[in-house]
C-alpha cells in the first residue's frame, strides 16, 4: 500500500507550478500520515528567538504562532538543539495528555502544544542548492510515526522542498513589489511605524498599511517582521 500512496502523492507534488499549489498538495500529503500541519522554515540557530521571521511557509494556526513567539518558546523547541548536531530526522511527542514529552519540555510549552493538539512532530533538514539550510516540520494529533512512514515522508519532503526551492529561485526577485511597496518595506526595516512612514512619504497611515498588506501577500509572509526578514534575505532591500 505504501509505495502506491507515495507514488500518487509524489506525482501531485511534482506537478505544482506555484507555491500555493505546492502547499495545498503538501498539506494533503501530510494528512495522509495523520499530520495536520506542515511548516518550512530557515534552520534556526541558538541566536534566534522568534519562529515567525524564519518561516517561509506554514499551515500552523496563526494564533499558535503568535503565542509561541510572544512566549519566546523557540529556545525550548527540539529543532534548535537537534539540527546543530545532526542531519538525521528528529521526531518527538508530548503524549496524549501532554505529560509524556520525549524532550525537555517546560509545562507551559507542553500546555500550548496540547491546546492546539500538536501531540506528535517530526522534522527533516534540507539544504538548498545555494547553500541555505532549511527545516521541514510536521505536527499532528497522532501517535509517533513508524519507521516505514518516516522513510516515506522523508522522500516526499525532499521532493516537495526541491519544488519549493526551484519556485523560490525562479520567482524571488524585487520586481514582485511596486516602487511604493518597496519604499514602505525599506522604512519598516528601519523601525518606522505606519504613521511615521506616512509622514515621510506624504501618505495616510491607512494607505501605508494597504501597501504593507500587499507586500506581505506578494512575498507569502504572515506579518511585518517576517516580511522584512524575507526581503533582506532575497536582497530586495539592504
Amino acid at each position: 500500500m505504501f509505495p502506491e500512496r507515495q507514488a500518487l502523492l509524489s506525482e501531485h507534488i511534482g506537478s505544482c507550478q506555484s507555491r500555493a499549489e505546492l502547499m495545498d498538495s503538501w498539506s494533503r500529503a501530510a494528512r495522509e500520515y495523520g499530520l495536520d500541519y506542515v511548516s518550512l522554515a530557515a534552520a534556526p540557530t541558538a541566536q534566534d528567538k522568534l519562529f515567525g521571521p524564519l518561516v517561509r511557509e506554514t499551515t500552523l494556526p496563526a494564533d499558535y504562532c503568535r503565542e509561541f513567539d510572544r512566549l519566546e518558546f523557540l529556545k525550548h523547541c527540539p529543532t534548535v538543539t537537534h539540527i546543530s548536531r545532526s542531519i538525521m530526522h528528529n521526531d518527538w511527542t508530548i503524549g496524549p495528555d501532554g505529560k509524556a514529552a520525549t524532550f525537555d519540555c517546560p509545562p507551559e510549552f507542553s500546555a500550548l502544544m496540547l491546546k492546539y493538539r500538536l501531540i506528535t512532530g517530526i522534522l527533516f533538514s534540507m539544504n538548498s542548492v545555494d547553500g541555505s539550510r532549511f527545516v521541514v516540520r510536521y505536527d499532528g494529533d497522532r501517535s509517533p510515526l513508524a519507521m516505514p512512514e518516516i522513510n516515506e515522508l522523508s522522500m516526499l519532503s525532499i521532493q516537495a522542498f526541491d519544488v519549493f526551492d526551484r519556485l523560490r529561485r525562479t520567482t524571488g526577485n524585487s520586481n514582485v513589489l511596486s516602487a511604493r511597496e518597496l519604499e514602505v518595506v525599506r522604512w519598516t526595516s528601519q523601525g518606522k511605524t505606519s504613521l511615521e512612514i506616512g509622514q515621510i512619504l506624504s501618505l495616510s497611515d491607512h494607505t501605508v498599511n494597504a501597501y504593507m498588506t500587499n507586500a506581505i501577500r506578494k512575498l507569502d509572509c504572515v506579518n511585518r517582521t517576517q516580511l522584512v526578514a524575507k526581503a533582506i534575505r532575497m536582497k530586495i532591500i539592504n
